[in-house]
């Protein structure tokens, strides 16, 4: 294998960095495009701070790497990935302009890889999944540092990486905290990689285990939705038939193919609208009273008694639920 030099990386955080995805605008959560509310001048220095602040960190990261290592050439197809995904799907337009990135600037910044914990000769991947993918498509060697990483390095190393230089939504950074849980990593391992604190990790996984991973997996990062809601259609979902609901419309073509957003909104709005129809009607007696409100639902039908209108109907029909039932098996045959 040939050994290069570390080859110049810009210091500008505006120069497009390897696996960095596109800047996308998106309007302020419940605000009309335009607004402005009281007090963003601080948000957005909040916001230009936290921006600052990866980008150090990225560069941190590539000082450390170049630090008493050597970058090497490496064959992609003795690479395989890591052993824990981390993105739900990159879009073909975002990994198109990758490639053309490299095609036209050469790969600027180093994959960092580890010799394959069981297979003798091949590497597999800490970071890098993104660029690695471009350079497969555009063949030729890929610039790469050779780490013995044990398998907390590995993910502490994954996950810190893209927490300082990609935007990963919410639920990809939920989804890979839940996987590393499942492989048996301690919750300390796991804030290290994601650089949260235990009361926001805990919430994470949360509102994993409360959905079908089917689910998470058809609607794919969603970017512009957070926890809240995700706890909203964990909510939806948790109602009476939705979880089955759920499963059978992200097989149906009905369900786009298009921006995981829009995937995101198309489910939450179907499930809205089966809540809506599972609401009471009141039930009218005889006397234009309505003394009970009927719930009904595809599993099961609910009667409310109002105490007010009719005290003492829910006992009388209690007390003759019995004959009402034998009735019900004389008429039916059951």
């Amino acid at each position: 294998m040939a050994r290069k030099n570390l080859i110049g990386i810009s210091d500008s955080p505006t120069a497009p960095v390897d696996g960095e995805r596109p800047a996308v605008e998106r309007p302020i959560a419940g605000l009309a495009p335009g607004h402005r509310p009281s007090g963003l001048v601080g948000g957005i220095t909040r916001s230009l701070s936290n921006i600052t602040q990866k980008v150090e960190r990225a560069q941190e990261l590539e000082r450390q790497l170049a630090e008493g290592q050597s970058i090497v050439d490496l064959d992609p197809s003795l690479i395989d990935a890591s052993f824990v995904v981390d993105r739900l799907g990159v879009t073909a337009e975002a990994q198109a302009a990758l490639v053309q990135q490299i095609r036209d600037h050469g790969q600027q910044v180093p994959i960092l890889v580890r010799p394959h914990p069981t297979t003798k000769e091949r590497y597999q991947v800490a970071y890098g999944h993104r660029r690695l993918a471009a350079l497969r498509e555009i063949g030729g060697k890929v610039k790469a540092v050779i780490r013995n990483l044990s398998d907390e390095q590995l993910v502490v190393s994954q996950g810190q990486e893209n927490n300082a230089r990609t935007d990963l939504s919410f639920i990809e950074r939920a989804l890979f905290a839940t996987r590393l849980e499942d492989r048996g990593f301690s919750r300390e391992i796991i804030m290290s990689s994601l650089g949260v604190d235990k009361a926001a990790l805990s919430k994470m996984i949360t509102v994993v285990r409360r959905l079908p991973v089917e689910v998470i997996e058809a609607v794919g990062a969603a970017p512009a939705f957070g926890r809240r809601r995700w706890m909203e259609l964990a909510d939806l979902i948790d109602l009476d038939r939705n979880r089955s609901r759920a499963l059978d419309f992200v097989e149906t073509t009905e369900f786009p193919a298009g921006e995981s957003d829009q995937r995101f909104e198309k489910l939450f709005g179907f499930l809205s609208t089966a809540k809506e129809r599972a609401k009471a009607e009141a039930w009218i007696a005889p006397d234009r009273t309505r003394p009970l409100r009927i719930r009904e639902t595809e599993s099961e039908t609910t009667l409310a008694f109002n105490k007010k209108v009719a005290p003492g109907f829910a006992d009388f029909v209690r007390q003759r639920l019995q004959s009402l039932y034998l009735e019900y098996q004389q008429e039916t045959g059951d």
